[in-house]
């Protein structure tokens, strides 16, 4: 059962799908219960996954690896590490809580709306256990098309042009991610006589050049940094959050920009690693870019949902930064921090969605002294917002801490800008919740406002749950990641000590030759005055 529990996690979604086509349209009771069991057997399964991982195993665990199209070399070969285990849980419950928060808020195409949910679920939880690079690239194509339906049929007022940015942009990065595939391929075929897609095989066996390297790391960041997305790649996120369901928002915040961030670590460190060394003070120049540009961006927006967007293009550069310090503490801290984000920014967002159910606007201006006629929802707003600007004891703090650690490790100047977006975070956070929550109850229809049911507080209570868990004992999730970060690490020195020594022996061979045309010169001046 142990190889059997991973396919169960990724493919259980589909059973619920082909489950939904069969029911009548006009059943939603019996649509959206049976698409909230699903999400949660799921859930079940990823939990199971969890228990049966080992902490102090090496390597991927639980492995597959059926030969798919032979020919090709493309096989069914799926299989976890400590990463890609807590983004896998991350997206399983976060999924199973996006479903039980649609409940009442998804009206129309309630049918198709669940079966987009539970396909993209496979879709995501796919790309990250996928160790073909072929079913990598299939798995994030795959949930490309739910995501688009999702914002495009049941968004906001301009969902169509949300939706179709998302998809423009999102489909020029996996192209020349596909480029860069098919190149290894062939490199790899050259090298070793057989085709294969097989990603561990390939970053332990095939030696690429350092030209090779810089146009791959180039092809293969640039469908990475767009996901993330990193600045300047940001532009579609503002606006696919703000037209996205509630739902949706939480899993793109929650999962899918992960899903960039995942990808360097899988695929671009460990298979390009000269160039990650010469990249890496663009890409750190670039996350600190997006740190302070999307924390100002943050602090003058009307719209709590916008606000929330933009404090993601913050976040997610410091997951980046963390990333490419390079060392322990940073890549541990950007692991630790991608989870964070998904809670703390995810709540936000349901939050935000509980919010407009019962208002129907999302301006800052409509609101004020909410937290006396909600009590309840501001003392849970004020939680996960704790949780994002990062307080000691939740969950943001241990994430940003490692990553700040990591940071001045590597350059201190990377430490001291980053250090800003910590406090911008606050500022713009607790501007907002000044704003909205305090002060005199001045608009009559706030007055009227019910505070959370049950139904929502069975949503928010996990979250908080996990906020003061990691935040007082992250201890589990630093043994489940250490033996993958070590490996990145370890793989990371190692090219920079081969780098390191090259440069030493051009300069030795560099001073050599000026040494001996300094003694050629002497000596045909000696012989000149003779």
């Amino acid at each position: 059962m142990e190889k059997e529990i991973l396919t169960l996690v990724t493919f259980f979604p589909l059973v619920g799908v082909v489950l939904l086509t069969i029911l009548p349209r006009d059943r939603h009771d019996s649509i959206k219960g049976f698409a909230l069991i699903i999400s949660f057997v799921t859930f079940l399964f990823s939990t199971w996954l969890y228990y049966m991982f080992d902490p102090l195993g090496n390597g991927m665990q639980m492995e597959v690896n059926i030969p798919w199209i032979t020919s090709l070399g493309i096989s069914y070969h799926m299989g976890v590490d400590g990463i890609s285990l807590l983004l896998i849980m991350l997206t399983t419950i976060l999924t199973f809580l996006s479903i039980l928060a649609s409940w009442n808020s998804i009206k129309t195409g309630v049918k198709g709306y669940y079966i987009s949910m539970l396909l993209l679920e496979t879709g995501m939880i796919g790309v990250f256990c996928a160790l073909d690079l072929f079913m990598f690239y299939v798995f994030w194509e795959v949930m490309l098309v739910p995501m688009y339906f999702i914002i495009g049929l049941w968004g906001g007022p301009r969902k169509i042009y949300a939706a179709i940015k998302f998809v423009l942009f999102t489909m020029f990065g996996s192209l020349l991610m596909l480029v860069g595939i098919i190149y290894i391929l062939f490199e790899y075929q050259k090298y070793s006589g057989v085709f294969s897609f097989d990603m561990l095989k390939i970053i332990g066996e095939l030696p690429l050049s350092y030209q090779a390297q810089l146009w791959l790391f180039g092809a293969f960041a640039l469908a990475f940094a767009i996901k993330v997305p990193l600045f300047p790649f940001h532009t579609w996120l503002p606006d696919a959050h703000v037209q996205a369901p509630t739902a949706g928002s939480v899993i793109l915040a929650g999962v899918l920009l992960k899903m960039g961030t995942y990808g360097f670590i899988r695929i671009c460190l460990p298979l390009f690693p000269d160039a990650t060394i010469t990249y890496l003070p663009y890409i750190c120049i670039l996350s600190l870019i997006a740190i302070i540009y999307g924390a100002l961006v943050a602090m003058v927006q009307r719209d709590v949902k916008s606000l929330v967007a933009f404090s993601s293009v913050s976040h997610m550069g410091f997951v980046m930064l963390g990333m490419f310090a390079l060392n322990t503490q940073g890549i541990q801290g950007s692991i630790i921090q991608m989870i964070n984000h998904g809670i703390s920014t995810g709540g936000l967002f349901l939050l935000v969605g509980m919010l407009y159910e019962r208002r129907h606007t999302r301006l800052i201006e409509d609101f004020g002294g909410i937290a006396r006629v909600m009590p309840a929802y501001a003392a849970f707003f004020m939680i996960i917002t704790l949780s994002s600007i990062g307080l000691p004891f939740t969950n943001g703090f241990v994430g940003e801490f490692l990553i700040l650690l990591g940071a001045f490790h590597k350059n201190n100047v990377y430490g001291i800008i980053g250090a800003t977006g910590v406090v911008f975070a606050a500022c713009y956070m607790l501007w907002m919740y000044q704003r909205v929550f305090f002060g005199k109850v001045t608009n009559d229809e706030n007055k009227k406002l019910l505070d959370l049911s049950w139904r929502e507080k069975v949503i928010l209570v996990p979250l908080v749950l996990l906020v003061f868990w990691i935040g007082v004992y992250p201890k589990p999730l630093f043994e489940i990641l250490k033996p993958s970060v070590n490996l990145v690490v370890e793989q990371m020195e190692r090219a920079e000590a081969v780098r390191l020594d090259d440069d030493y022996r051009v300069e030795e061979k560099l001073t050599t030759v000026e040494v001996g045309n300094n003694e050629l010169s002497f000596d045909t001046e000696e012989q000149s005055d003779e």
